[in-house]
């Protein structure tokens, strides 16, 4: 089976579980330190590229990089795009959505107070800017997402970062429609559906930034509680 190893975070590792998800495919998420049986920062020099998530396949090769991680199980799902053009494409969007990572996912995962507000303010017109570069790309093709009617890693990456901009401004979608109905006909997907409902639940963001474990709400970030 294959094993997914991250963090308490709502960050790198969503897309390639959106992607397995969607797809039915069997994997374990795993904490860091339930994984390596060891602190974050002891297991950090030791692994490749210093970073998480990384995924571990059935031999035990460790993938890690995200985009990576998301090609691989693209292509293991038979779902790889056979046109080099439109498969160069879909690269090229998944790597602008990518992009949004930062400053999106650590202030959303863990910025407070003044800082949550600064940073939120802050981001907010390059958040639409390219919002707005992704609404083109969908609307150049006539299927459902970026390219056909198939979601893929560009899709769920996509997504991951349109959902969690809602955490930043609930209303910033409205202004872009494609991007709406893009988000509406992921969420519909059953399989994705049934995820987004059972994933641990995030809250408090901006104050105190939690997931709901368990039933327990734990403190969002890289340390066992």
């Amino acid at each position: 089976m294959l094993k997914l190893i991250y963090f308490k975070m709502r960050a790198l590792a969503e897309a390639p579980q959106l992607l397995l998800n969607y797809s039915g495919v069997e994997y374990e998420y795993l904490m860091s330190w339930d994984h390596f049986d060891d602190a974050w920062h002891n297991v950090k020099p030791k692994i490749p590229f210093q970073q998480l998530p990384i995924l571990i396949v059935e031999d035990g090769t460790q993938i890690c990089q995200s985009i990576a991680i998301l090609q691989l199980i693209e292509s293991r799902l038979g779902l790889s795009i056979s046109d080099p053009v439109k498969a160069a494409e879909a690269m090229a969007i998944l790597q602008s959505a990518q992009e949004l990572f930062a400053p999106l996912n650590p202030t959303v995962n863990f910025a407070t107070g003044d800082e949550f507000n600064a940073k939120r303010d802050a981001m907010r017109d390059g958040l639409k800017n390219r919002f707005a570069d992704l609404a083109r790309c969908l609307e150049k093709y006539d299927g459902r997402y970026f390219i056909d009617d198939t979601p893929r890693a560009a899709e769920f990456a996509a997504f991951h970062h349109f959902d969690l901009s809602r955490f930043i401004d609930p209303d910033i979608l409205n202004s872009f429609p494609r991007l709406v109905q893009f988000v509406n006909d992921i969420e519909s997907i059953q399989t994705v559906s049934s995820y987004l409902e059972s994933r641990p639940k995030l809250i408090d963001v901006g104050t105190q930034p939690k997931l709901i474990i368990d039933r327990r709400a734990q403190p969002t970030g890289v340390l066992k509680t």
